[in-house]
């Protein structure tokens, strides 16, 4: 029981963060405001879910590959951040490197 009541308050939260990273992305003017709001939808929401995911499993098969996805997620978020930044430059002012 206690485990629900965790799991259930983490995806809440994780749930929040995604709904309020949507607003934000909604109301913000530009797409580099935009793109501000998307990491936390990016980051956090994810930590939370595999951490709810390992509060109602505990450790187990299904824990290790929410992992796994959990930690490819983190490490592409920056790299995916910056090709979409680099996208917007060159689509704006053509493709100048320097």
């Amino acid at each position: 029981m206690t485990r629900q009541i965790i799991a259930d308050a983490l995806l809440a939260a994780a749930v929040l963060i995604v709904a309020g990273a949507a607003l934000g992305v909604l109301v913000m003017p530009g797409a580099y405001a935009k793109l501000h709001f998307v990491a936390p939808a990016s980051v956090v929401a994810p930590v939370l879910v595999a951490l709810a995911v390992f509060a109602q499993e505990g450790l187990d098969e299904n824990t290790g590959e929410t992992v796994v996805a959990v930690l490819f997620m983190l490490f592409a978020a920056p790299f995916l951040s910056h090709a979409t930044i680099r996208a917007i430059r060159v689509r704006q002012h053509g493709d100048k490197t320097r």
